[in-house]
């Protein structure tokens, strides 16, 4: 088979294998190129058996070559410091055996190819999350060749992507879908110890939730439950974007169902090629929808696609997946206990890196009246929240002035969005260089802002959401300019541990409050206007003017913010005061509130507390007796858990068929 084009764009279709039998397969259906997984470092790991050996990885390749097709390797979950060894032997086989390119999340991944000088061509994973023109160059430094962009990316944006900056452009076209942002999920994480970002996610997001908001009960079901992807009819739109790759996801999926997807796209490809006026784009469309897993959305191609994107099918049964069973069960946030907190104690008191500068306390901030109070508390740093939730207005310059004029000694640093557009990146470059801000810094986001603002000269600080796992990719974001970097909030207590024995930069922690375990373009606020109400049912902590996704086992607030995003909190308070000592011996220097949910009132006195604690570390269990949680209690979130895989006593099956896009 030849290489696809229409006026000169290059097509791929992209196939997925989770098996060499299924490989073998595959390869020789009308695709032009697969993706597999060896046996660790990728976003299947949870799955035995759906991973290939080295010498099998090698036969795949050398297959794959003989028929003239090519094959990528998924090294995409994050990288912990002691895997940063086994990583480069692994990439230098890799390189070894001719591997067409891999596709990777994790900076240090391309840190090490760069390194270690090695031929072996990277694609940005989805799990990157790329969505801006920024984000496309700071890659294209690195050296990336292709970029699979954001699963919330509309094609237009990614036509003007690919008409901007060059990039190969990777598209999912056909499969399961998360409703989640890429890497923006730690659920499974808080949950049961298991990380979505490390190829081991137990699907919270599949489960039977219940929606109160202004004291009414909701009938939504399962109201975070993407439909698969389905872009069979819009193959003549895909190639107008620029879309190089059309990726079809299902490296856990059964021969036959991939085998059916392929030729079904192959098929179509081939036949808009030959003839693309007189194009049938419903042709076999039958097949794929009596076929499917769950139904199916064109997601985020055309717009943003509201309740059309939220499944029906089998959830009413609890049949999530092909199987026709449940992969996890509702599961309560764990409660902070004093052996739990002597276990994490004991074991990140002995990393022994105390700091050679003072505890800071730093707290992000949702409002002015926050802001100012956090001040007159003589907190270290102030973050004005790039992504502010309603009822709050979004911070203006003129706010900003007013909190310069009266900070004193506190440091303020402006926020930027988790997800930032082509207008927000505009927006913000056109405050930073334009307004005359005497900020003291910038709390980056991503690697697009880094890139982009640099040059502006604002210092730079890099926010959790950086998943900074280890020090290899702690050094490249250095490169790009940030001063210091927040740790992951994935990190179990042992890896906390081992990444503070080999920190350079990444020396702040978030600490207190209840972060968003759930980053959403999926809007509930909007979707709860098209739902009847069946009950009266206030929430249980928070004002009813709060969404709240409920289960049996607990109320997750969801706050909107003012890009119309949705931000799923933990059920409990995240609280470390206990454990403030021992992580001032093992190095970290300043403590992070987040503090946009609270009232002013609440987060005045969770300052106070802590900044007592970190003057006099000796009495945190004294000062901690005296704190009470605000919302469903406390918890150590990850750091309850010791190793990875804390969540076999609820798991009931092997991770499914089709769970999960991370490739």
């Amino acid at each position: 088979m030849g290489k696809r084009t229409l006026n000169g764009k290059s097509i791929e279709l992209l196939a997925p294998a989770g098996t060499l039998s299924i490989f073998k397969e595959v390869i020789a259906t009308p695709c032009d190129a697969v993706y597999i997984g060896g046996s660790m470092f990728n976003m299947r790991m949870i799955r035995k058996g759906y991973n290939f050996s080295r010498e099998q990885l090698k036969e795949a390749v050398d297959i794959a070559h003989s028929m003239g097709k090519q094959v990528y390797v998924t090294v995409n979950n994050l990288i912990s410091p002691e895997e940063l060894k086994p990583l480069e032997d692994y990439l230098v086989y890799l390189a070894a055996i001719g591997t067409d390119a891999i596709i990777v999340q994790d900076f240090a991944v391309v840190s090490i190819i760069k390194r270690l000088g090695l031929r072996l061509p990277v694609h940005s994973s989805v799990m990157m999350n790329i969505h801006n023109t920024g984000m496309v160059e700071a890659m294209k430094e690195l050296g990336v060749t292709r970029t699979v962009v954001s699963r919330e990316m509309d094609l237009k944006t990614a036509q003007l992507l690919h008409a901007t900056t060059g990039m190969e452009l990777e598209y999912f076209v056909h499969g399961d879908m998360c409703s989640v942002h890429g890497a923006n999920c730690l659920s499974s994480s808080f949950l049961f110890g298991m990380s979505s970002n490390r190829g081991r996610c137990m699907k919270p997001c599949r489960w039977d939730y219940r929606i109160k908001r202004n004291g009414k009960l909701y009938p939504t079901e399962y109201p975070l439950a993407a439909k698969d992807m389905y872009m069979y009819e819009h193959i003549p739109e895909l190639i107008e974007a620029n879309i190089t790759s059309f990726k079809l996801e299902g490296r856990m999926r059964d021969l036959a169902f991939i085998q059916m997807i392929v030729t079904a796209y192959g098929d179509a490809i081939d036949r808009y090629l030959d003839d693309p006026v007189a194009f049938n784009r419903t042709k076999d469309a039958d097949l794929l929808y009596e076929n499917r897993k769950r139904d199916f959305s064109t997601a985020y191609a055309f717009g943003k696609p509201g309740l059309d994107n939220i499944n029906r099918r089998y959830e009413g049964t609890g049949k999530f997946y092909s199987t026709g069973k449940v992969f996890s069960t509702p599961t309560e946030e764990r409660e902070l206990t004093e052996s739990k907190v002597k276990e994490v104690f004991e074991l990140l008191e002995a990393v022994n890196r105390p700091a050679k500068t003072p505890a800071r306390l730093t707290v992000r901030v949702n409002n002015m009246e926050q802001a100012e109070m956090a001040i007159a508390e003589g907190v270290d740093t102030v973050y004005l929240s790039g992504d502010v939730f309603f009822p709050d207005l979004p911070f203006s310059k003129e706010d900003i002035y007013n909190l310069l004029a009266i900070k004193g000694p506190t440091k303020l640093v402006l926020g930027m969005p988790r997800m930032m557009t082509g207008l927000h990146m505009e927006q913000y470059g056109h405050l930073l260089a334009a307004g005359n801000l005497e900020l003291d810094g910038i709390l980056i986001t991503h690697i697009g802002a880094a890139y982009k603002f640099a040059p502006l000269g604002y210092r730079m600080i890099g926010d959790f959401n950086l998943n900074i796992y280890n020090q290899e990719a702690e050094r490249l974001y250095a490169d790009f300019g940030l001063e210091r970097m927040t740790a992951s909030m994935e990190l179990h207590r042992d890896k906390l541990a081992d990444l503070l024995s080999h920190t350079e930069l990444t020396t702040e922690l978030t600490v207190h409050g209840s972060p968003a375990i759930m980053y959403l373009e999926h809007d509930l606020y909007a979707n709860t206007v098209a739902l009847e109400p069946i009950a009266n049912a206030d929430n249980q902590y928070v004002d009813n003017s709060v969404l709240v996704l409920m289960t049996d086992k607990g109320e997750n607030p969801v706050y909107r913010d003012h890009h119309g995003r949705n931000h799923l909190m933990l059920a409990k308070e995240l609280c470390y005061l206990p454990l403030v000592p021992a992580l001032q011996k093992a190095g970290v220097t300043h403590f992070r509130i987040e503090g946009c949910t609270y009232s002013t009132e609440q987060l005045r006195s969770i300052i106070r507390a802590y900044r007592d604690c970190l003057k006099q570390p000796e009495r945190a269990e004294a000062i901690m007796s005296a704190m009470k949680p605000i919302y469903g209690g406390y918890t150590l979130g990850t750091l309850d858990f010791a190793v990875e895989g804390g969540a076999k006593g609820n798991e009931e099956e092997p991770m499914p068929a089709g769970a999960g896009t991370g490739a």
